[in-house]
């Protein structure tokens, strides 16, 4: 009997294809595939799973209403760009990689957070300038303060269990689970980290009900001055709000890995505007969507994933 065939359409580390030709499946390799070029081929048929990155949504206007495949893969942890509702009414399993890139995405945290505490990039740039400027660099520790971490999946885990040697307060708050406390965290209501952070770190899904969701109104409620950390989804923090936060002291200093629009050439007006502030402040730093963007964790997404679609059992 035939093997079971997948189409992958994005680029992928070349770890995946024997991974997966040693679980039985045949591979159909196309990274620069258009998205019509992706409806015509599963119109076609003979595709059990389809394997993507975020370069393409996969809903009903691409898949259509008999679709034959049986799985998605997303090669990394976010899946915004699937249209859960859709899926889950075909019965078609949504596999996603989110232990891959973990590891990546709690190393990164710490270091942008220490690289923000302690003006690490701004004293760079001064000693490449001949500016020696010990006293205007003057830092702060970690110990001590107390770390809020708003959603407690793979990635907050895995940023509170790398804090655990700095001798600060970890709280964390997961609207759907409970009962996750335990020696390097402690699970408590949002209204206690807003009482108690002085350092907010974002680790949740981009969703209808986290767009938007870091706004002025939000931050305001916090009790002290925070330093914001997102390295989840850009659209989760409004830039323009940001601004605001950080030039009323709100926010004492953010660190981006993602932004709201990441295709910088297509800023709106106000996003520009927003943009352009926010990279004249020193007490800012951005990166472009790296935090889980590692070596190591190219191949321990493929790893992952492999695994989920092997436990699926859909071998012909």
């Amino acid at each position: 009997m035939a093997a079971p065939t997948c189409l992958v359409v994005d680029s992928m580390h070349e770890s995946l294809f024997p991974m997966l030709a040693e679980i039985g499946w045949d591979i159909d390799y196309q990274p620069a595939i258009t998205r019509d070029e992706i409806n015509l081929k599963l119109k076609q048929g003979g595709y059990d799973g389809l394997i993507v990155r975020s370069k393409t949504t996969i809903d009903r206007d691409l898949l259509g209403e008999n679709p034959s495949i049986r799985f998605i893969g997303r090669a990394g942890a976010g899946i915004d760009n699937l249209d859960v509702d859709y899926l889950t009414e075909k019965g078609i399993h949504i596999l996603h990689a989110s232990e891959g890139n973990r590891d990546a995405v709690g190393e990164y945290t710490v270091g942008a957070l220490l690289a923000l505490m302690r003006n690490i990039p701004r004293a760079d740039q001064q000693v490449r300038n001949k500016v020696w400027d010990r006293e205007g660099n003057r830092g702060e520790e970690i110990m001590g303060k107390t770390v809020g971490i708003i959603g407690y999946g793979n990635m907050g885990q895995a940023f509170a269990r790398r804090l655990a040697g700095f001798g600060c307060n970890v709280l964390a708050y997961d609207k759907y689970k409970t009962g996750f406390s335990d020696a390097v965290c402690q699970e408590v209501t949002e209204q206690a980290i807003v009482d108690e952070a002085d350092i907010l770190s974002l680790h949740i899904p981009l969703t209808r009900e986290t767009k938007g969701l870091v706004s002025r109104a939000y931050i305001d409620r916090f009790k002290k001055k925070i330093i914001l950390v997102n390295a989840a989804r850009g659209e989760i923090v409004s830039l323009t709000d940001l601004v605001t936060s950080l030039e009323t002291g709100k926010v004492r200093g953010a660190v981006l890995d993602v932004l709201e629009n990441e295709k910088l050439s297509t800023l709106t007006p106000t996003q520009q505007q927003a943009f352009d502030t926010l990279i004249g402040k020193t007490n800012v730093i951005f990166t472009p969507h790296i935090a889980g963007w590692t070596y190591e964790s190219h191949v321990k997404i493929n790893v992952a994933l492999v695994q989920k679609i092997a436990a699926l059992k859909l071998a012909h």
